[in-house]
């Protein structure tokens, strides 16, 4: 009996030796390994290897909101009443939209300026009785007070509303149509903003619904009030029942799936209509409201034109796009796939003919940027990987369109980088990945390896038609001195891209109207309708467009990003105090209605002013300028016929 029962045992045994034994054979043959590229399939450059030095991702820093504590009373003041929030998006959003503003904590302080914004809710368990009494005496002595999320605190009356109701089965809200602060939004993908997609099936994010709102700017799909209105003489009180920071940095990260509704090639200004918004009440409220503009020179439009050149064919047709762009005085950008090794994707293009003509079109004075080396559609699974990757040694191998080996992000930036740093005498700020892959970890990567300015993410996906800056893992809290210039425009979406030059256009022209940028994405794998739909659009847009590439645009726009705008008045005259610490030319600013420049010093010779708009022909440090205004000021918001209170 003991013998049977040892040999049931010793019989389990190898059983379950055989099933252990099989399954890591199973998992290895199923792991990435590294594998050996035949000779024939790699190409080597005698001589070169690189880079020597060692990557280091730095740490994650969560950002402060003292940072953005600075300023003068013409700002908007953020009241903070969360430090824990998402308020790093509502940052990065005023920036993008370029209305000057500070952070405070402190209610007393912030109730000094005329336009408050609290965030990111206001109740009674971050706001002391005596706070919240203030806060509500505010609009009724004139001032404006938004309040993002008011959730109590027995404010709802001075907001106009009777109940908060909390919902996350709220799919999108329509703008008032008839309402003066909201005149300018008049196309329909304007007047109705997404919450989420119904027929997606995926969680959107929370919302209050304000109940028994009179004049409310926005409602919900249930009939509650999205954004609230109540007014008190000259001053004013809006509640928003949706958390923007937090609504910004879905966009932002590409966090939105809920929210997306198309790829690319669309108008979709989502975000951008919610920072609008600010700005318009911000721009009604505030006597002397001058803000940041968005495109150089006082052009409406910001256009770039970039090329993906990531197949044989590409990298020789690229010079003739480089060359009609040449001839119209045109800088393209050119994001090179640095391809020295054969695979799933393609042939090798990245060899001695290859760096030829990337030296032609360094020579033309295109800008070059990095593709990656292996192209790969799983470049977000990739490692961070070791910092130190280097050619020849490095060598990403793509198996199929869902798998890759030997690969890591640091590698692809590294050694992308120094290989057409190397080949081109430029050194390259900017990136796109391939198939637009995009690691969490990508915008410190970058940071790391020496890039600068992103062009990863659409303009769809991200919700918006303006750059932005981008965050530590594409998280909430830290954030990365990295910007992204989203695609607009691209040419694998059906109809050939011949044939959309009319919607693009009219893309174009709507992104315009108030100052967004639009980048076209034009693979050169061949040159026909392609290169006719590039021509037709320069054209199309050259009579209110600026162009540039995306490390010019980027320079730009980065320097712009620090410029900091303060308003003083005497008895007859307006000054602005505008401050760049890096240089910057063509830089605007809005000032309202009525003002009239006047030249006070030679630091403001080629200063020009068109309307509303003020341009610097270049600009560092701190310039101060003077305006005098009509003898009939115009009123902050339109007559009321309820009496008006000042604040004193």
């Amino acid at each position: 009996m003991e013998r049977a029962t040892v040999i049931r045992l010793v019989g389990a045994a190898l059983v379950l030796l055989f099933l252990v034994a099989g399954s890591w054979i199973l998992f290895w043959s199923q792991i990435d390994r590294p594998i050996d590229i035949p000779e024939q399939d790699f190409h080597r450059f005698p001589g070169v290897a690189g880079p020597s030095h060692v990557t280091v991702v730095p740490p994650r820093v969560p950002a402060s909101w003292t940072t953005y504590g600075q300023g003068s009373k013409s700002r908007m003041a953020i009241l903070l009443t969360d430090p824990d929030s998402s308020w790093l998006g509502l940052a990065h959003g005023l920036k993008s939209i370029g209305i000057p503003f500070r952070i405070t904590r402190d209610v007393r302080e912030a109730l000094t300026h005329q336009v408050v914004l609290v965030y990111p809710m206001i109740s009674g368990k971050v706001l002391s009785p005596e706070e919240l009494q203030a806060l509500g005496d505010f609009p009724k002595s004139g001032g404006t007070l938004i309040g993002v999320q008011v959730l109590g605190g027995g404010l709802s009356r001075v907001f106009g509303f009777r109940d908060a109701a909390a919902s996350r089965q709220r799919y999108d809200l329509r703008l008032a149509v008839s309402d003066p602060l909201l005149a300018e939004f008049t196309d329909p993908r304007e007047r109705r903003l997404r919450i989420g997609i119904r027929e997606k099936g995926l969680e959107v994010m929370g919302t209050y619904g304000y109940t028994e709102s009179a004049k409310p700017l926005a409602v919900f799909d249930d009939g509650t009030a999205a954004v609230t209105q109540a007014i008190y003489g000259s001053g004013r009180a809006y509640a928003i029942g949706l958390d923007l920071g937090f609504l910004l940095l879905k966009g932002y990260n590409n966090r939105a799936d809920e929210l997306v509704q198309s790829y690319d090639n669309q108008f979709d200004p989502t975000l951008d209509v919610w920072l609008r918004l600010l700005k318009s009440i911000y721009r009604a409220a505030q006597e002397g409201a001058v803000t940041v503009g968005t495109v150089p020179f006082g052009k409406s439009l910001s256009v770039m034109l970039t090329h993906d050149v990531d197949f044989t064919r590409s990298i020789k047709n690229a010079v003739d796009y480089a060359e009609y762009e040449k001839s119209q005085g045109l800088v393209g950008t050119y994001f090179i796939q640095v391809k020295y090794i054969r695979d799933y994707n393609d042939d090798i293009f990245f060899n001695d003919e290859g760096v030829g003509y990337l030296a032609r079109l360094a020579e033309l004075g295109m800008e070059l940027g990095s593709h990656t080396i292996a192209h790969s559609k799983v470049f977000d699974q990739f490692p961070m990987g070791t910092g130190r990757e280097a050619y020849p040694s490095y060598a990403p191998y793509v198996k199929s369109r869902m798998k890759a080996q030997n690969a890591s992000v640091l590698g692809e930036l590294r050694v992308s980088k120094f290989l057409i740093d190397h080949f081109s005498g430029q050194e390259i700020v900017s990136f796109r990945p391939g198939e637009l892959s995009n690691p969490y970890g990508l915008p410190q990567a970058l940071l790391a390896t020496g890039f600068r300015y992103s062009s990863t993410a659409t303009a769809n996906n991200s919700l918006t038609h303006l750059p932005y800056q981008l965050t530590y893992d594409r998280l909430t809290e830290s954030e990365v001195d990295i910007f992204e210039f989203p695609v607009t425009i691209e040419d694998e979406e059906l109809p050939k891209m011949g044939d959309r030059l009319p919607q693009a256009l009219e893309v174009a022209r709507k992104i315009s109207r108030y100052g967004g940028s639009v980048v076209v994405l034009i693979h050169p794998n061949i040159l026909d309708h392609k290169l006719a739909f590039e021509k037709g659009f320069v054209e199309g847009v050259r009579p209110y467009a600026w162009f540039g590439s995306v490390g010019e645009f980027g320079r730009w726009w980065a320097a712009r990003n620090q410029v900091e705008i303060d308003v003083a008045r005497d008895a007859a005259t307006m000054r602005v105090m505008v401050t760049a610490p890096k240089p910057v030319a063509g830089l605007t600013i809005e000032v309202p209605e009525g003002w009239k420049f006047t030249p006070s010093s030679a630091s403001s010779k080629g200063t020009k002013q068109r309307g509303k708009v003020v341009a610097f022909p270049e600009l560092q440090g701190t310039q101060r300028l003077q305006f005098t205004r009509n003898a009939a000021p115009v009123l902050p918001h339109p007559p009321s016929s309820s009496p008006v209170h000042r604040r004193s």
